[in-house]
């Protein structure tokens, strides 16, 4: 079974999100580095890093990925935000691999009216060019799926595939596909055989060996809908069902399945990622427990 885990909170200190992943039970967990609606941020103190890390040693949950300011985007015409969201990602890397994290997750970005063509020759630009200024950098960027909202880019795998090539960063690029964004964007995935179609594309547009991280979240909108709003697993518009598919598929063992579904407590009293990791983890006994037939 893939490692199970959640995005956290760092509330507190970015250590906080270590133990908070523990005590929900987390094998892996996802963070934000830093403040995600703010430019400005105060570099990263030895001490934090030094209580982050030892955190990690204690609970050995591990943390799998950081994921990019909701700021950035390179994809932006307007030459001041890009320039800044530049500025940004180099300080999302470096902080990311001091904390030993191995990949940093990103939307593309939005082209804002100027085009899907241009938006994504700024986005392939601006990441080789932050890449040859930084060559010291371990980081793996994984290129996130989104669900098309406005002028999102990401939306189609071909379009995450031709920001790989344009940039040619082999090993500094990878995928993250999000269940939620993919539905809402139109890929269907809810009978085994439209799931095995998907998976199909994903290999021969981009390759699933670029594939290192999976956002595990079903969806409030419906299939097609290009809106991105998370559900509880099992409870949105996707269903229990298709969430089977990805757990059970052994081209999936060791990928991480991060949970990026809303917080809170249900109707008895149980913490929701609780609940969500649970659902997760029964998906995958009934299949253990009822093996296919040869």
């Amino acid at each position: 079974m893939p490692p199970l885990g959640a995005h956290m909170s760092t509330a507190g200190g970015l250590e906080k999100a270590i133990y908070r992943g523990k005590k929900t039970g987390c094998q892996v967990i996802q963070l934000f580095t830093r403040e995600n609606t703010r430019w400005k941020v105060k570099r990263l103190s030895c001490q934090e890093i030094e209580a982050f890390l030892r955190a990690v040693q204690e609970t050995g949950v591990k943390a799998v990925a950081s994921h990019d300011s909701y700021l950035i985007n390179l994809a932006s015409p307007r030459t001041e935000i890009r320039e800044k969201s530049i500025r940004a990602l180099a300080d999302e890397l470096e902080r990311t691999r001091l904390l030993k994290i191995p990949y940093l997750v990103m939307h593309p970005g939005s082209h804002l009216g100027d085009g899907e063509r241009r938006g994504i020759e700024r986005v392939a630009q601006a990441l080789e060019a932050l890449y040859n200024q930084t060559k010291a950098f371990t980081v793996t960027i994984l290129l996130e799926t989104t669900a098309g909202q406005g002028t999102q880019l990401g939306y189609r795998l071909e379009q995450l595939a031709e920001i790989m090539e344009l940039c040619k960063l082999e090993e500094n690029l990878g995928l993250c596909i999000d269940t939620c964004h993919m539905f809402a964007a139109g890929y269907e995935f809810g009978t085994a055989e439209k799931y095995d179609e998907l998976i199909k594309a994903i290999n021969s547009i981009i390759g699933l060996e670029k594939l290192r991280l999976v956002h595990v979240n079903d969806s409030k909108r419906g299939l097609g809908s290009r809106v991105d709003r998370h559900e509880a697993i099992g409870r949105g518009r996707i269903g229990l069902k298709p969430f089977g598919f990805f757990l059970n598929d052994p081209r999936f063992k060791g990928i991480p399945f991060i949970l990026e579904t809303p917080k809170g407590i249900d109707e008895n009293g149980m913490d929701m990622d609780l609940v969500n990791l649970a659902t997760l983890r029964k998906l995958e006994r009934q299949r253990s427990q009822n093996p296919p037939h040869e």
